[in-house]
Order: C-alpha cells, then sequence, then structure tokens
C-alpha cells in the first residue's frame, strides 16, 4: 500500500506540469536490495561449513590417536591386533599421497604436461622424502610409544621452521608483528622442555614401569617432528622474493613434481613400517595377516577407523577450502580448526568421564587403583575396545603415580604451551583478506594435505600473502577491469528493446552511485548495434531511420526519466561511415552507444555486427590507448558535464574509459555479448566477472538463459533449456569445456578474442557450402570452437540467470533450430576432426573428453531411429502388433515426412510437422501409458525400460529440487515427454533437409521500410496457432468494404507512421540545410504533429508476420541533450566549449528528425522537471539539503514566473531560453550567497546551462572516421553476389544436404533394420534372459528376455545420463559456493558520510587514472 501511495504521488508532482504525467516503469528498474533469507542463507551455510569443518577434523585426529595407541606395544591388544592396526595406521599416511598421485597423474595425461627441470624436481623430491620419513617415523615409531595425551600434544612442534622462516624473513607488514612467531617458537621449545620433564618425573616414579628408553623416543620425536615442519617450506618464501625464480618454475610442473614424490612418499612410509617393524623389533609375523571368521571385530574395527580417519581427513581439507571461498575464512576455517585440538581433548575427557563408570573397577576409590583393574577386561567380549585402550593409555601418564600427581600439569602446561606456539605460528590466517572463489592455489600453497596433522596442515599451508589480497582495500583489481557491453538487435519490438536498456540501466546504477558502497568497482560501456535501421523513404528519396530506431530513441527516453526522473544529459548526433550513431552519457557517468547500420553501406546480421564492435572496442580502442596521443581532448580542460561523483573528470566521458584503458591489460578488458532482447541483474554480470578475474585461461563464460514467452512452444523450450543447462553444459564444464557460449549472455575475455586464429578467422567470408552452415548459422558456437582450438576453457555459470525471448510460435521455432541444428553438428564434427591438435593446445579439453561427445554425437545421429523404435513400442503394446509390423508401420511417418521436405515448400513442410507432431503426441501419451501397463502385466517395475523410466524421472526430480529456484519447469516435462517425436524426428528431418537454406528465418519483416511493395487489396492477413498448428487467413478484394473489414476485426489499412522520419520531411520541406543550431521554429513545427498514443498490445519477438502499430510518437516525455552549445564562455567557467570549426555542419536527411525529437526536452513541461532533478544530482554530495531544497523551491517559482504564458508541449525560443537562463543564474546567485554557499555557486550555474543545453551534431574525428573507413573495405563491405556464384553456392549447398540426409538415413535405417531382423528372429532365438523379481524381492520362474542391441543402447544411454548427473551434483556444489561468496560481499546499500572540506573555492579537476593527482583551476 506504502508503494501505491508513492507512486501516487510522484504522479500527481508530474500532473501539475503536463496533462500527459503517465509512464512506464519497467519490471526491475526498482533499486535492489539485499534481501534478508539471502543474508540468514549466507550465515546458515557458513555455520555448516564451519561445524563441518570442525567435525572432521576431531574425527579424523581422534581415529588416528585411537589407532596409535590401539598399535602402542603397551596396549592390552593381542600382537595379531596390534599388528593390524599398525598396518591401517600405514594405509592412513598412505592414502592422501595416493589421492594426489591419482589426480596429479590425471592431470599430466589428460590435461597438460610440462617438462620439468631435474634439477629443481631433485631439490623437491629430497625436501618430500625428508617430510614423509618424518611424518612416518612421528606416527609408526613415536607416538605408539607415549601416550594418547603427549600424542595429541606433541603434534603442535611441527609449526617450528614455519616460525623460524617467519622470523628470518620478516614477513610482518607491522614490524610489532614479529612477535607472533617468536613467540611461537618459544612456546614450542618450552612445550618440548616439558615434555622431558614430565617424561623424567614418570620414570623416576616409575609411573607404568616406563623406562630410560622414552627418551630416545622424545628425542627422535622432536628431530622427527622437524622433518615434518620443512613440509611448509614454501609458504613463508612464496611471500618474499627469494627463491620466486625457482618457485614460478615449479608451478609449470608441479603436477608431475607431484606424481613422483608421491610416490617417493608412499615408499618411505612403506620402509619405515618394514625397517623398524621387521628388522628392529621384529614385531611382524607374516601369517598374522591371514584374518578368519574369530578375527570379525578386529576387521572391523580397523577397517572402520582407517575409512573414518582418511574420508574425514580429505573432508577436512575440502570443507576449509569451501570455507575460504565463501568469504568465511574467520568463523569458518581459522575458528574450527583452532578448535580441533582442545575438542579432541574435551571430547575425550567427557567420553572419559561418562562412560569410563561402565569398566570394572570404575567403583575403586583411586585412579591407580582403577588403572591395575583393566588389565583384567583385556579379555572380557563386553569392554568396549576403544574406550578400554584410551583410558588404559590415559593410565600411563603421572595421574597413575604412587608418589607425585601433580606432575600431570606439566603435561597439560606442555599442551597449552603447544597449542599457543601453533596459534601464534598461523596468526595470518585470521588476517587474510581472499577474492569470491579464489583458486585453491592461491589459497594453499600445496594440493597435497596431511592427514595425520590435519589441523595444522590446514593453517600451516594456507598461503601468507594470498595473492591479490592486498588490493582487497584499494579495489585495485575491481576498477583495473573494463567491460563493453554490446547487444546487437535485430527487428526488436518495444518491449523487448525495454529490457536490454532497462538491464543496463541497473547495471550503470549499481556501479556509479555514489552513496551507497559496494565492493564489485569496475568500468563499462554501453554499446547497441542496431541492424538495418534505415529505410529509404518512398515520396521522397530520402534515407531515414525507421520505426525500430524510433522505439529505441523512445525506450531510451522512457528508461532514463524512470531512473532519474529527468531527461538524459549528454546527447551527441554523429554521422559515421557506416549509418549513424547516438551517444548518451547515462546517469551515473557511464556512456551508451547506439550504433545505426545501414545496410546499404555496411554487412548487416550478428555476425559481422560482432565483428564490428570486435574490431571496434578491442582493434581501435586498443590501439589509441597505446598511443595516447591520439585521444581526443579538449581546447579547455574544464568540462560541464559533472560524470564524476567527487570532482570534474579531465576529460570527456567517451574518452575517460579510453584513457583508463591504457592501465588495463587485454586479459583484463571484457566484451560481453548480448541480443537484443536480453534481461539480466547486475549480479549475473558480477559472477561472470568473477570467473574471468580468477581463472586464466578461461576465455569465455556463459550464464544460464530462460526463454521466455507464452504459449506451448514456450512451456518445451523452458524445459529444454532447463535440461540443457542442468545436465549437458554442466557436464560439458565440468568434464572439458562448455562448446557453445551463446550470444544472448556471454562475457569474453579480451585476449582470447585477440588471439591467433580467432577473430581474424572469424571475418572469413562464407564461400563454400559448409562455411554458410558452419560460420553464418551458428557463429556463436563457432566462435567458441575457435576459442577451444586456441587452448581458450569455456565455462558455465548456473548462478548468472539471464531472460530472452523465446520463439512462440511452431514456424519460427522450426526455423531456429533449423539454422542451429546442423551448425551444432557442423561446428562439433569440426572440434573432433582437429581433436589431437586440440587436446594439446587445450589442457581442458582431454582425449576422454572427445570420446564423451563422439558419444553424444552418436546418440544425437541415432535419436530418429530411436524414437521410432519407441513409437512401435506403442504400436506393439497398445494394438497388439507383431514387433516387426510396429516398425514397419512407426517407419511410414519418417519416410512419408522426408518425402514432403524434398518436394514442397517450407511453409508446407512446417504446416505438414505441425499435424504430425499434433498425432505424435497422442502416441507419446499411449507410449507412456504402455511402459506404465508393460510393467503391470510383468508385476514388476524391475524391467530394463521399467527401471529406466523410473530412474531417469527420480533423476529429473531430484535435478529439479537441486536447483529451487527453477523446479517449477519440471512441470513442463510432460510437454516435453511429448513433444520428443517433434524435437528429435521430425525437426530433425526438417533441419537436414532444409540444410541448404541459409536465411535467417526469424525477424525478417522491417517494420516501416518505405521499399516494400504493399498488398492494398489484402483486406485480412491473418497468422492463428492452434495446437502449434500455423494457420495462416487472407482476405483480398479489389474495392475497399468498410464492412468486411469489421467482420474480419482488420482496421483500415495503416497509414505510412506519424514518426520521426514524418516529421523530419515536415522539416526538410521547411528547410533545406541543416544546421547546428537548430532553428526552434522548426522544432516547434516538429512537435506539433499530431501525436498518438502507441497500442498496449505489443507483438512478440517470435513472430514474423505480424502488423506493427506505426505512431511513433509514444506520448513519452522526450530525451535531454547535455552537450551544450555557448557561444562564449568565461576561461574559468565549468562549461565545455564546442570547437568554433564544428559551428555548421553539413548532415545527413535523418540526422535532423532525430535531433527534433531530442528538443522535446526545451519544453516548459520537461525544463521545470529536469531543472529540479539537476539542481538535486549537482548538489547531491554537498550535505546542504536545506540549501539544495531552497534553491529548487525558488528556481521553480523562477521559471513558472518567467514562463507563464508558455504551454506545457511548447518548446521554447532561443531568445526565451537566454532570457531564462538569466533570471535563474542571477536568482541562484542570490540565494547563494545569501545562503553564504558561493563556493557551490559555478555547480549551480552548470546544473542550469545543462537544463537549458540542446543535443549537439558532432563528427568522428580523423583518425576513427579513417578506422571506420579502411574497416568497411577490408571485412564489413556490404556482399554482393553474381547470379552464378549464387548458383553455384545453391547447387554445392543442395550437395551438401543430400550427402547428410543419406549419412543420417542410412546410420538410422541400420540401427531400425538390426531391430527389426531381431524382432523377425525372435526374442527366443536371440535374447538376453535377465533374471525377473517382483516389487516384494521374490524371483520369478520366467526371466525377462530382452534383445542385445536394445539392451546396449539402453544400457549406453543410461550411463551417459549418470554421468551427466553426477557432473550436475558436483557443479551445483561449485554453484552454492559462488553465490554464498557473493552475497558475502555484494553491495552493500548504505549512505556515505562525505566530508565538509570535498569542495574549496577552487574547482577540482581530478584524473582517475593519473595516481592521485590533481590539478585546481588555478594551475590552469
Amino acid at each position: 500500500m506504502e508503494e501505491l501511495h508513492f507512486r501516487g504521488k510522484k504522479r500527481e508532482g508530474r500532473h501539475r506540469d503536463t496533462w500527459d504525467p503517465f509512464q512506464l516503469n519497467p519490471i526491475g528498474a526498482e533499486k535492489e536490495t539485499k534481501r534478508r533469507w539471502f543474508q540468514i542463507a549466507q550465515y546458515l551455510v557458513a555455520a555448516i561449513v564451519g561445524l563441518a569443518v570442525l567435525a572432521s577434523a576431531v574425527i579424523s585426529k581422534g581415529t588416528l590417536l585411537v589407532l596409535s595407541t590401539m598399535s602402542s606395544p603397551t596396549s592390552l591388544r593381542s600382537p595379531k591386533e596390534k599388528q593390524f592396526y599398525m598396518l591401517m595406521l600405514v594405509f592412513c599416511l598412505v592414502c592422501p599421497n595416493f589421492l594426489v598421485f591419482l589426480k596429479s597423474l590425471w592431470r599430466c595425461a589428460f590435461k597438460s604436461f610440462v617438462q620439468p627441470n631435474m634439477k629443481t624436481m631433485a631439490f623437491i623430491c629430497a625436501i618430500e622424502s625428508l617430510v614423509s620419513l618424518g611424518t612416518s617415523i612421528l606416527v609408526l615409531v613415536v607416538m605408539p610409544q607415549f601416550d594418547v595425551l603427549t600424542n595429541l600434544f606433541i603434534s603442535g612442534g611441527v609449526c617450528i621452521i614455519s616460525a623460524i622462516l617467519q622470523i628470518v624473513y620478516r614477513l610482518q607488514k607491522e614490524t610489532w608483528k614479529i612477535l607472533f612467531p617468536i613467540c611461537s617458537l618459544i612456546l614450542t621449545v618450552v612445550g618440548y622442555c616439558l615434555l622431558g620433564v614430565d617424561y623424567y618425573v614418570r620414570v623416576s616414579s616409575y609411573v607404568d614401569l616406563q623406562g630410560d628408553e622414552c627418551f630416545i623416543y622424545i628425542g627422535i620425536g622432536i628431530f622427527s617432528s622437524l622433518l615434518v615442519s620443512l613440509c611448509w617450506w614454501e609458504n613463508p618464501l612464496q611471500a618474499t622474493n627469494s627463491m620466486q625464480e625457482t618457485l614460478s618454475e615449479l608451478d609449470g610442473f608441479r603436477d608431475f613434481v607431484f606424481v613422483i614424490s608421491s610416490i617417493l612418499r608412499i615408499l618411505v612410509i612403506g620402509a619405515v613400517y618394514l625397517i623398524y617393524h621387521v628388522l628392529i623389533v621384529k614385531s611382524i609375523i607374516w601369517s598374522d595377516f591371514n584374518l578368519y571368521d574369530e578375527d570379525w571385530e578386529l576387521l572391523q574395527i580397523g577397517l572402520v577407523m582407517f575409512f573414518l580417519q582418511a574420508f574425514f581427513s580429505a573432508a577436512c581439507h575440502w570443507f576449509g577450502v569451501v570455507a575460504c571461498k565463501i568469504h568465511s575464512v574467520r568463523m569458518s576455517f581459522a575458528l574450527p580448526v583452532c578448535c580441533t585440538g582442545p575438542a579432541v581433548l574435551l571430547l575425550g575427557l567427557i567420553l572419559f568421564i561418562t562412560q569410563a563408570k561402565t569398566l570394572d573397577g570404575a567403583e575403586d576409590g583411586s585412579i591407580t587403583e582403577f588403572c591395575e583393574s583393566l588389565i583384567y577386561l583385556s579379555h572380557k567380549n563386553t569392554t568396549p575396545v576403544v574406550l578400554l585402550e584410551i583410558t588404559r593409555s590415559i593410565c600411563r601418564t603421572s595421574l597413575n603415580s604412587y608418589y607425585l600427581q601433580w606432575p600431570f600439569g606439566m603435561l597439560a602446561l606442555e599442551g597449552v604451551c603447544m597449542w599457543s606456539g601453533f596459534v601464534a605460528c598461523t596468526y595470518y590466517v585470521w588476517k587474510i583478506k581472499v577474492q569470491r572463489i579464489e583458486r585453491t592455489s592461491q589459497l594453499f600453497v600445496r594440493r597435497l594435505y596431511e592427514s595425520a596433522f590435519i589441523d595444522l596442515s590446514l593453517l600451516l599451508n594456507t598461503k601468507m600473502k594470498v595473492a591479490r589480497a592486498q588490493n582487497q582495500e584499494s579495489h585495485e583489481d575491481m576498477q583495473n577491469c573494463v567491460i563493453y557491453l554490446c547487444a546487437t538487435m535485430w527487428h526488436e519490438t518495444y518491449e523487448e528493446m525495454l529490457k536490454i536498456l532497462t538491464s543496463k540501466f541497473r547495471l550503470d546504477r549499481y556501479r556509479g552511485d555514489p552513496k551507497e558502497n559496494h565492493k564489485d568497482c569496475f568500468d563499462f560501456e554501453c554499446h547497441i548495434y542496431v541492424d538495418d535501421a534505415y529505410m529509404t523513404e518512398k515520396s521522397t528519396g530520402k534515407r531515414l531511420v525507421n520505426t525500430y530506431v524510433t522505439d529505441l530513441i523512445h525506450v531510451v527516453i522512457e528508461v532514463y526519466r524512470v531512473f532519474t526522473n529527468k531527461e538524459p544529459d549528454d546527447v551527441s548526433i554523429f554521422e559515421t561511415p557506416y549509418g549513424g550513431r547516438l551517444m548518451f552519457v547515462m546517469p551515473e557517468g557511464n556512456m551508451l552507444y547506439i550504433h545505426l547500420k545501414d545496410k546499404t553501406l555496411i554487412r548487416n546480421k550478428k555476425r559481422w555486427s560482432q565483428i564490428m564492435y570486435m574490431y571496434y572496442l578491442l582493434g581501435w580502442k586498443g590501439y589509441i590507448v597505446k598511443n595516447p596521443q591520439k585521444i581526443t581532448r579538449q581546447n579547455n580542460p574544464c568540462r560541464e558535464s559533472m560524470v564524476s561523483m567527487y570532482g570534474e573528470i579531465y576529460l570527456l566521458p567517451q574518452h575517460d574509459n579510453d584513457y583508463k584503458r591504457k592501465f588495463i591489460s587485454d586479459d583484463n578488458t571484457y566484451i560481453l555479448a548480448l541480443d537484443g532482447d536480453t534481461d539480466f541483474q547486475p549480479k549475473a554480470v558480477i559472477l561472470l566477472i568473477d570467473r574471468l578475474r580468477m581463472y586464466k585461461a578461461v576465455g569465455a563464460v556463459c550464464g544460464r538463459i530462460h526463454p521466455t514467452g507464452m504459449g506451448p512452444m514456450v512451456w518445451y523450450q523452458k524445459f529444454e533449456y532447463a535440461v540443457g543447462h542442468w545436465l549437458q553444459k554442466t557436464s560439458e564444464h565440468v568434464f572439458g569445456s562448455v562448446l557453445c557460449s551463446p550470444g544472448c549472455f556471454s562475457l569474453f575475455r579480451g585476449s582470447s578474442l585477440m588471439d591467433d586464429n580467432v577473430l581474424k578467422k572469424y571475418t572469413t567470408t562464407a564461400t563454400r557450402a559448409s562455411e554458410y552452415v558452419q560460420y553464418d548459422q551458428g557463429e556463436d558456437r563457432w566462435l567458441c570452437t575457435l576459442l577451444l582450438q586456441q587452448g581458450w576453457r569455456v565455462e558455465y555459470n548456473a548462478a548468472s540467470d539471464a531472460y530472452t525471448n523465446s520463439p512462440e510460435e511452431f514456424k519460427e521455432f522450426y526455423n531456429q533450430r533449423r539454422r542451429w541444428g546442423p551448425s551444432t553438428l557442423a561446428n562439433t564434427l569440426d572440434l573432433l576432426h582437429s581433436g589431437e591438435e586440440t587436446v594439446k593446445r587445450n589442457s581442458s579439453i582431454s582425449r576422454l573428453y572427445i570420446y564423451y561427445q563422439m558419444f553424444t554425437v552418436g546418440s544425437s545421429i541415432l535419436g530418429p531411429a530411436s524414437v521410432t523404435l519407441m513409437i512401435a513400442g506403442a504400436f506393439q503394446f497398445v494394438f497388439k502388433l507383431a514387433g516387426t509390423d510396429s516398425i514397419i508401420i512407426a517407419s511410414a511417418p519418417p519416410v512419408f515426412y522426408v518425402i514432403v521436405c524434398f518436394v514442397a515448400k517450407s511453409n508446407t513442410q512446417i504446416t505438414i510437422a505441425a499435424v504430425m507432431s499434433i498425432l505424435y503426441a497422442f502416441l507419446m501419451t499411449a507410449s507412456f501409458f504402455s511402459i506404465i501397463g508393460d510393467m503391470v502385466i510383468q508385476g514388476t517395475f524391475l524391467t530394463p525400460t521399467g527401471l529406466f523410466l523410473v530412474s531417469m524421472a527420480i533423476m529429473y526430480a531430484v535435478t529439479a529440487i537441486l536447483h529451487p529456484e527453477e523446479w517449477s519447469m519440471i512441470i513442463y516435462g510432460l510437454m516435453y515427454f511429448i513433444c520428443i517425436p517433434s524435437g528429435y524426428l521430425l525437426l530433425t528431418i526438417y533441419s537436414l533437409v532444409n540444410m541448404h537454406v541459409v536465411t535467417w528465418g526469424t525477424r525478417e519483416t522491417n517494420k516501416g521500410e518505405g521499399e516494400k511493395k504493399k498488398n492494398h487489396n489484402m483486406l485480412c492477413d491473418r497468422s492463428c496457432t492452434l495446437c502449434c498448428w500455423d494457420m495462416k487467413l487472407q482476405i483480398t478484394q479489389e474495392t475497399e468494404n468498410l464492412m468486411l473489414r469489421q467482420v474480419t476485426g482488420q482496421t483500415a489499412q495503416q497509414a505510412p507512421p506519424l514518426s520521426i522520419t514524418n516529421r523530419d520531411s515536415l522539416i526538410h520541406r521547411m528547410e533545406p540545410e541543416a544546421k547546428l543550431d537548430t532553428n526552434t521554429e522548426k522544432a516547434v513545427e516538429g512537435t506539433k504533429n499530431p501525436r498518438t498514443d502507441k497500442h498496449n498490445g505489443m507483438e512478440g519477438k517470435g513472430n514474423d508476420t505480424v502488423s506493427y502499430s506505426s505512431d511513433d510518437s509514444v506520448n513519452k516525455k522526450s530525451i535531454s541533450p547535455s552537450v551544450y552549445e555557448e557561444d562564449d564562455v568565461e576561461e574559468d567557467d565549468d562549461l565545455m566549449i564546442a570547437d568554433p570549426d564544428e559551428t555548421e555542419l553539413p548532415v545527413s536527411d535523418w540526422v535532423t528528425p532525430v535531433k527534433a525529437e531530442f528538443l522535446k526536452k526545451l519544453t516548459y513541461a520537461n525544463m521545470k522537471r529536469n531543472l529540479q532533478e539537476q539542481i538535486r544530482y549537482t548538489l547531491r554530495n554537498k550535505n546542504e539539503d536545506d540549501v539544495c531544497e531552497e534553491l529548487v523551491l525558488m528556481l521553480t517559482d523562477t521559471l513558472n514566473g518567467e514562463l507563464s504564458g508558455v504551454g506545457p508541449e511548447d518548446v521554447l525560443s532561443e531568445s526565451q531560453l537566454e532570457e531564462l537562463e538569466y533570471a535563474l543564474e542571477e536568482h541562484s546567485r542570490r540565494i547563494l550567497r545569501t545562503s553564504q554557499m558561493e563556493k557551490l555557486e559555478k555547480r549551480v550555474t552548470a546544473a542550469i546551462k545543462k537544463t537549458l543545453t540542446a543535443p549537439q551534431v558532432q563528427k568522428l574525428d580523423e583518425g576513427e572516421q579513417d578506422f571506420w573507413n579502411k574497416l568497411l573495405e577490408r571485412y564489413l563491405e556490404p556482399i554482393v553476389d553474381t547470379k552464378e556464384h549464387l548458383e553455384e553456392v545453391t547447387r554445392e549447398l543442395k550437395s551438401l544436404r543430400n550427402k547428410a540426409v543419406f549419412l543420417y538415413f542410412i546410420i538410422n535405417v541400420l540401427w531400425v533394420v538390426a531391430t527389426f531382423f531381431l524382432q523377425a528372429i525372435g526374442t527366443d532365438v536371440l535374447s538376453i534372459k535377465i533374471p525377473k523379481y517382483f516389487p516384494n524381492g521374490t524371483l520369478s520362474d520366467t526371466p525377462l528376455q530382452v534383445e542385445p542391441v536394445s539392451l546396449m543402447f539402453l544400457l549406453s544411454f543410461a550411463v551417459l545420463l549418470i554421468i551427466q548427473f553426477l557432473a550436475m551434483l558436483y557443479h551445483r556444489v561449485y554453484t552454492l559456493i559462488h553465490v554464498v561468496s557473493y552475497r558475502g560481499s555484494e553491495k552493500d546499500y548504505k549512505t556515505r558520510e562525505y566530508d565538509d572540506e570535498e569542495e574549496d573555492d577552487g574547482l577540482t579537476l581530478e584524473n582517475h587514472s593519473a595516481m592521485g593527482l590533481e590539478f585546481t583551476s588555478d594551475d590552469l
């Protein structure tokens, strides 16, 4: 209710100024806020991860202590049991090394292999062998000799080398922090001394008959701890400049080093075990490894302990990585890991206190008597073995002393010292700052973890100096990133344009609002490339913008008004060699360019638009930033347009990003490819940026595309897109690389596009048949194929949601997929053909992944045959037909449709496909029930088909549940199921047979094209859809009949659009020569043309034949210009001076009407609102709200008084503007002097001038003009094919079509024929018998008989789905990590506190890229 009231008050304010206060409010234009439940979920996930880290670390450490206790020579277990537990202890040490060996071997074999430096590798292997020697001696030799408490405490000494290196290299930023490693070293040494004293007291007190040999084990334990502490030698050295060459060289072949070092570590562990237990103590009896039935308890306890220790060690390491990635280092990583030792001790004490009473002897009065009674329990089966051994181990401490029990305090003090030393040594972990989804290699020094010391291993392995963490506060990484948002438009509707513009303005607000703090800071520009933007007016022959451009201008005005409540500030119009350009400064200072392409001057369609903006943004802009003298500067550096939030920028706004890019590499220059109807949130862009920022090998990343629209075709596509992203794209991401990053929402790295054989090859003009299919029918997939072949990785981010319109009509859907299907196959085959070379170049693509893609391609090729056999199964069950007869009947419709596609026209083919799709839908419903009926008849669902159907349904249901924001997509699964024949059989046939058709097939109409012939006798031309079946109705008559028109619902023939093009002709008839300073009378004349409201019902994206409302005047408030036109300006004025040489420019026919559209800013109603908002916008950082509102109130009164006789929609004349400007400036000057705020005078004056200025018609500088001329000449000249060439290409395309159809036909026919003959032979002769089980578990007497071919195909498809399902689970986890990490660092909407001294008497001109260098007006 409050929102309704707020909108009502705003509307009332607008209504005071104009009779047209109504406006659109696009969905999503409201300001983003943090959702409470997201914050709760973030904290909940962090708490769960922290508990998981703590629990897994406690279990890992506890099970290791239990195994070492049970394998101790003083244990109450039998020698056979001790021997077995010691073997489990060996396996615990071997397990992490074995896992690292497998992972490194996989990467070397299937990813990348770098030839190692033998000297470096020998050094690393020597260190690893010493570490393994120390670990195995400490765990296998020393720890079994000590009690469980000593073993818990002694492991803290493994940080000693790390502390020494921190002291030596002075790694602390603040000098006083060197106390931490010094204290750590002292505490560790004190702990070792207390250990020696404690055992001296035990020996002298005859505790548990301990002898002098324990001192030898203490010395060996200290020595082995020193060897173990060598494990993390890299961490301190990586934080310094020491050995940087060796360490950077090591990163290249680290995988191969891990393969060798893992083997060495395992060999060392085995050697220590055998040497000590076989040769020294001779405790191994080989025959005791033969376990019998009576040894079941021994086997159970040993294996459970081993699996718990191995699994939870790995889990603790993984959860630790997750905790760092989700920005919860302190709460979910450092705190749980540091508390592991105390938690194990506390848990042990709790178990001892609560469970010891269950042991016999617990009722004894003293601890010594209780310990003596334990010896009698060793052979009782009722005694808990683990509890008994732990209790027995505690009895070996000074608590069991008959003389002195106070030395037990030294043991406790030893634990405190060791734990404190370890925490002090790793103090830096509490202060590290990490990026979102930081790479594991940037978080931890080593991939290997030490399972015996999992808690110490995690903290000591955490990098002391995480890469880029020092820049987090200054946002250096974020600022060194430039993004170009490039949308390509091709006949979009008004609503579709509204989506893309709203999305870009949302990003502008997210990026630049000065009153809101946020961490994602980057620079970006918006570019829109409008294909086919011009038309020739039939009556005058003038080349004018068409009504698509008219709609786009109105959308910009409307969206700008919604976001700012005023008109656009800075608008410039350029004539360019390719057509024209409109330039806007968005509300927060980012630039918006609209490039209008004339198809008579430049090639149209999407691929050529992409080449156009890639060469412009990467080629030309990259060239000028490497040559700063090329950047256009002003004669007067003072600029009027205050884009900067805290001072004016030295460069023009359109050149500011160019200058900033001088300090940004091509790796950090990104292009966000968009369609003209894409809708997205800033979060989606940020998540894509994260992937490119963190992983330098990623050349492109795409988001989750959601189709929008209404109708059965959209329902089908919703589930199709969902399954494609849930399973197919995730499996491609996990196992290799995504093959297609769709151009509607994908982020590309600039350096990847600029790589060899990418952009240059992308400019290739198709001349052969196969090139037309691969290059022009699926340009996005071809671009990704080029990236993959050059070694770049393409990724998929499931949390980056984007919405785009999908075809709603059956015809448009089929035409779209007619392009996609062959191009997908062509690009995939191209990638497979170059598989060997791609595997060598691309570390993300392995041979196994190539085989996986071969399997998926084979499955798709066999799709028609599989669907045919499925339909045959439905015939067989429903109509009780024989197997052979059902196959023949099911094969007839596809054969019929193939013939139709060869002989009939395209529209007829689609009509017949629509009818057949409806019939097939009924058959698929029957097929579904036939499978269920078969399970009922068989009495079990444990048949191959039934099991497959049930498992697939469960898998899709689970997949939907794991996508909570998309779970409703499962509802459309039924529509998808019944449309399988249409999508996988008829559509495949249609795509293949029509492969020679290379037209776009969608959006082929040109709204407002004057050259297009019209049938003036057409009274009704309607297309309608009934159950996905297109029906076209046309009624013609020689003479007009109004009654017939009313009956058919057809309105009178629409007149040519009374749009800006018509006004243009009117203006041109009034004034043949256009000037920069447009005559006010012309503007008034232009704005007095009749206006009509745009129809509310806007046509969908996918309708080729819809008729459009041609009224361009949307009764929207007009756009405000931003570039000032001043004749004389004082030197210190905060104004931009136009070049005197540019006072008059000859302009093309289309320029004047476009400019006239923007001149509507100078109407009284618009000017009043603009002035109010401009004053507030200019003074919003000054903490002078009272003065600001007083200015707004008084200047509004002044404006009302000066323009009392002007109508709300009248454009002011030049003289009126001059008088109004003088009055407003004088009045504002008096108000500021009265308020003693003279320092704001220049800003207020600039705001007034900005309100009263008109748009500028400018020309490109000579350098850019020359660039466009050369680019057009070299790559983008319109293609003019000769008749002979077109005929030759047509012949080649038909030949290619015939070959592809023949190949598909032969493969599918062979599959169907094989099944046919198997059916003819009979299942009794050739079949696989499978035991048949009923749901109650009983075995049937008659087994199930299944054909081998069908079973093989079913199993293959099931294996493929299982693989994709597992990949989805893996991808879901890391998507959750990314989302949580984003929510923990997303933009926080809080108002800043501004300082009063922000502005002094001098004007500060700040260049944001000048490293803090500032200029004042005095310097200038």
